[in-house]
């Protein structure tokens, strides 16, 4: 058949199986198919080939067990075989089901094998029927981005139910979803889902051109590889994209205009293009009032400030300019280090360090444990610091505040990028005092300001805006 490409989803027997109809030019001859699908996967334990006979009835079925839903081939594809009255019955029946999925090559017929499909050869033809089998379509509870008010269920790790999901909250036409594969290996189903209506066309072209540049990339597991793929910039630390596994937010952002990747077999989506106040926002901003909304998000930005500045403050002032301080609090912190044998940049990147120890061990630990195991071990090796006199009373005040700040921020990516440039505002405080801490900062900011996301400024304001004011604007 002759006819532009055509993609269609649709689920199918309740499974969220994701069809694909396809119009060809071009159909392999049957046997030269069937000898290679016996080549590629004779050699697997888990391929079966079927014959189905029955009076003058007789059907082929060649399958993977270990990806196909039993209990559909069972209903849908052996039942009816017996149960009709001829082969054209039979076959009419296969024809009209919404699993069907037509036949654009042998190399696609091998794909969708290992997807879940399933190969009949029934009157001379050849049919393909997607009947997966699907583990990974519950729901999870959120996790990364916990909040008081708001939905508590998170995405799966099935594609199919990611986008019910969304489309459940998301009751317009204008919602696109467009399936491409990804992964030279893998091949991964990639969904890209915006709205027509408020999405920015150079900025979704920018971001398909991406797509098309890493998509043959032979494995792509996860999404958080898939954003570290999508920056230009391989070792920027600030993150351009955002990660995300609440639905809430994804739609405040479809809303807003932005594009949402979608990969197969995660259960965190992607969020492009993200500027620098998208990382500073809780999705709970939406749902309370606008001076508690305002005094939460003026607690972060402080938060931010001293995650970054408040070590490399304390070396500057202690070693470089303690006139900065009042008289009684210079001699408070000048007694606290009595004893202490080397500089203050070192104690205070001793403590770092060893914070930075005690927040891998509370990853990696399993989670009965983890708790107790870096609380007790903080708690002990802080006293025994001051006891020691390896380091003062007042360093590990503020390396506590330092510590509670980095979790104010309420998106990992940017929580982690601070941890990392916190060393570089340290490096610059230690050689230059006060001078260098603020020439760092004017550095990061007009780095800052130079960086966009996707086309978009990193320091534009208001990229993410309610439907509300969408609608006002299209009117």
């Amino acid at each position: 058949m002759e006819g532009r490409e055509e993609e269609i989803q649709s689920k199918a027997g309740g499974r969220g199986s994701f069809i694909y109809m396809r119009r060809v030019k071009e159909v392999e001859p049957i046997h030269e198919v069937i000898s290679l699908i016996t080549e590629k996967f004779q050699t697997s334990f888990d391929f079966i080939e079927k014959k189905l006979h029955i009076d003058e009835k007789t059907a082929v079925l060649l399958y993977i067990k270990t990806v196909v839903n039993g209990a559909d081939l069972q209903e849908f594809i052996i039942k009816p075989f017996f149960e009709l009255p001829t082969e054209h019955h039979y076959k009419s029946y296969l024809t009209s089901l919404p699993q069907q999925q037509e036949i654009k090559g042998k190399e696609q017929i091998l794909d969708e094998m290992t997807r879940g499909s399933i190969v009949i050869i029934i009157q001379g033809s050849l049919l393909l029927l997607d009947i997966k089998k699907v583990h990974t379509d519950s729901v999870q509870q959120v996790n990364l981005e916990p909040t008081i008010q708001g939905p508590e269920l998170a995405l799966s790790e099935d594609i199919a139910t990611n986008i019910n999901l969304i489309r459940q909250r998301y009751h317009k036409p204008s919602l696109v979803v467009e399936i491409q594969e990804i992964g030279g290996k893998s091949n991964q189903s990639l969904a890209i889902i915006y709205d027509s209506q408020s999405v920015n066309d150079a900025v979704l072209e920018k971001i398909k051109n991406k797509i098309t540049i890493i998509k043959h990339t032979p494995l792509i597991q996860t999404t958080a590889e898939m954003q570290r793929l999508l920056n230009e910039k391989k070792r920027s630390l600030l993150p351009i994209s955002m990660l995300t596994e609440r639905t809430d937010r994804i739609i405040y952002n479809i809303a807003g205009g932005k594009v949402v990747l979608l990969l197969d077999g995660n259960p965190v989506s992607l969020i492009a293009p993200a500027v620098f106040f998208d990382f500073m926002s809780a999705t709970e901003d939406n749902y309370r009032p606008f001076y508690l909304t305002i005094f939460n998000k003026s607690l972060r930005y402080l938060g931010l400030i001293i995650c970054l500045t408040l070590p490399a403050l304390y070396v500057a002032i202690t070693s470089y300019n303690p006139e900065v301080f009042r008289f009684e609090l210079a001699l408070s912190v000048s007694g606290s280090r009595i004893g202490v044998p080397y500089p203050s940049f070192i104690e205070v990147l001793f403590m770092l360090i060893v914070m930075e120890l005690l927040i891998e061990a509370s990853i990696r630990l399993p989670k009965v444990i983890a708790g107790t195991a870096t609380t007790v071990g903080g708690l002990i090796l802080g006293t025994a610091a001051t006891e020691a006199a390896l380091t003062s009373t007042i360093m590990i005040i503020i390396v506590s505040a330092m510590a509670i700040s980095t979790f104010v921020i309420p998106i990992n990516e940017m929580g982690f990028a601070i941890r990392i440039i916190k060393y570089g505002v340290l490096l610059f405080a230690t050689i230059g005092g006060l001078l260098g801490l603020v020439l760092f900062m004017l550095g990061l900011f007009m780095y800052m300001a130079n960086m966009d996301s996707f086309g978009e400024p990193y320091f534009k304001l208001f990229l993410q805006r309610k439907t509300a004011e969408i609608e006002g604007d299209k009117t």
